[in-house]
């Protein structure tokens, strides 16, 4: 349910770019309508209008989402934080210039942000974030296994950060918002997955974790 409710922002934001490609006099007409007033020199350039809409869309989206959390006080996570604060900033440079460049760069920061933040934790902090997050569920692992499973982490977000730049900056709007909703997900997606098929090979119960903990104090 969670992944579905985090997915919904970008799926809106896919359909509401393409039904705006697919009419473009709407889009051009809503979106000066809407973000007219708020773009810089107020006139949004038609081949900009569906981009500019999709984006406002995902950004009302995904503050309503917070909202509604913080109303139910629901816990919000840091990375959710951080995700709307990026797309929020990269979201808002979108609309105001009227230039999709600042929104093909969000996904590449956010990413390469969790690297630096798993790195930079881990390596200066003693810290690893990918342990506190997993191990509260019930994951228990050996130490190495945790260290091997925070530097995949960091160098799955480096290199998806790439790759999210070069389908971008080499490919059509068309291709790179596709990419976006689902190519990225997928990703994501299959990585965690394959992880957890990998880790399940060194998992042990709590009654095990506690007797290697004892064998390690003596």
């Amino acid at each position: 349910m969670k992944f579905l409710s985090d997915f919904f922002p970008v799926l809106l934001f896919f359909a509401a770019y393409f039904i705006g490609e697919r009419n473009a006099v709407q889009a051009q007409e809503w979106a000066a309508r809407l973000l007219g007033g708020i773009v810089r020199d107020g006139v949004i350039p038609p081949e900009q209008a569906a981009i500019l809409l999709a984006t406002a869309l995902a950004i009302v989206a995904i503050t309503t989402q917070l909202v509604v959390m913080l109303a139910l006080r629901k816990k919000i996570g840091i990375m959710q934080w951080t995700t709307f604060v990026i797309f929020l900033g990269f979201g808002g440079a979108t609309i105001y210039f009227h230039n999709d460049n600042f929104i093909k760069w969000k996904p590449t920061v956010l990413y390469w942000l969790f690297g630096v933040v798993l790195l930079v934790s881990n390596t200066f902090f003693k810290r690893n974030l990918i342990r506190k997050m997993m191990e509260p569920g019930g994951l228990l692992l050996p130490d190495p296994i945790w260290r091997q499973v925070n530097l995949a982490w960091i160098g799955f977000f480096s290199i998806v950060g790439v790759v999210n730049l070069y389908i971008a900056f080499n490919f059509s709007r068309d291709t790179w918002v596709s990419f976006k909703a689902f190519g990225l997900t997928g990703l994501t997606f299959a990585f965690a997955i394959g992880q957890a098929l990998l880790l399940s090979r060194h998992m042990s119960t709590p009654e095990e974790a506690g007797e290697q903990a004892n064998v390690n104090k003596s």
